[in-house]
């Protein structure tokens, strides 16, 4: 071989390496989701996407340098344990959780995995975390409210109807944050002369129609459904339905449910908690602590009216409380 063609080869050589490091693929990283809802619910697929189009805006894009891998619990306990084993054996670099029940499950599959989570009531209460400022662990994410909170449930009911003696709320009894939240309620009953009892439901259509029916034969009823009970994303139809048959007003504990045809709810955006979500997912990927970062409370909850179910259930919307509604369904 010539001295010439030695030395060009020699010099086309040393450039392999580099050629090879451009060619590699960006590193995959994993990432797991576990909804409280069922792979059809409008709501559910609003949260995914919502949390998936603020990954792109922050350069994780599907297939090229993430992989998401989605399981539905339907906040049923034994569903949301089995898929939470399942998307642990999976080894992700982090999993998203949304409610209560879908971290408690993770949670007792592993104490170590990074998880964020969201729409959560009362976390601290709940036996998640430490506190909001210094989570510990390796759990961090964005709360919907503390238990405290369910008591503005019933003030808002005897606001927009005063004849109201009588209150049932609609809870999960294998939800802690179901009877925490049935508690708070308890606590502001007796100064708004307010009766309350509960319904404990998990995913029976029969079971809640029953209890429903049974509480709609007495008078001056009204129902509160927390937002932790498995009928909320199983059954919401169902209730809504009942509540105007039987002439029942009803606090709600999320928006989609009154533009569905319910009377009123007041909360937090969950699909909005669940875009900022991947801002966390985002930091503890590139090497943060879930144990160092906030645990982020709302600064708005959303009261939702709808006047037309108030028309159709006889009542008169106190003024005051429409102009404090920030959306008003004609």
């Amino acid at each position: 071989m010539r001295r010439r063609e030695f030395i060009r080869l020699l010099g086309g050589a040393a450039t392999w390496p580099l050629v090879a490091r451009a060619q590699q693929p960006e590193l995959l990283r994993r990432i797991g989701v576990l909804m409280n809802r069922a792979a059809d619910d409008p709501e559910g697929q609003a949260r995914l996407a919502a949390f998936q189009q603020g990954l792109q805006q922050l350069g994780w894009s599907d297939s090229r340098n993430v992989r998401i891998d989605t399981r539905w619990g339907e906040d049923d306990v034994d569903r949301e344990r089995s898929y939470a084993a399942e998307l642990v054996a999976l080894a992700p670099d982090i999993i998203l959780a949304s409610g209560t029940l879908s971290v408690a499950a993770l949670q007792h599959v592993s104490h170590t995995l990074p998880i964020v989570f969201v729409g959560v009531t009362d976390p601290v209460g709940a036996g998640l975390i430490e506190s909001l400022a210094r989570p510990g662990g390796n759990v961090t994410g964005f709360m919907i409210y503390e238990y405290s909170f369910g008591g503005k449930r019933l003030e808002l009911l005897k606001q927009i109807a005063p004849s109201v003696t009588r209150a049932t709320v609609i809870r999960d009894p294998a939800n802690p944050a179901g009877s925490a939240e049935f508690a708070a309620i308890q606590a502001v009953a007796q100064s708004l002369r307010v009766e309350v009892s509960p319904i404990d439901s998990r995913r029976e259509a029969g079971e809640i129609e029953r209890a429903i029916t049974a509480f709609a034969r007495s008078p001056n009823g009204g129902l509160i459904l927390t937002p932790n009970a498995a009928a909320v994303s199983v059954l919401r139809d169902l209730i809504v339905t009942l509540a105007a048959q039987h002439k029942l007003p009803t606090v709600y504990p999320f928006r989609y449910m009154v533009t569905g045809g319910g009377l009123m709810s007041y909360a937090p955006d969950v699909v909005d908690q669940c875009g900022r979500a991947a801002g966390y997912v985002d930091r503890i990927l590139k090497g943060e602590k879930p144990a160092d970062l906030p645990v982020q409370a709302p600064t708005k909850y959303e009261l939702v009216i709808n006047l037309k179910t108030a028309k159709t259930l006889g009542l008169d919307v106190p003024a005051a409380l429409l102009a404090g509604a920030d959306e008003v369904i004609e």
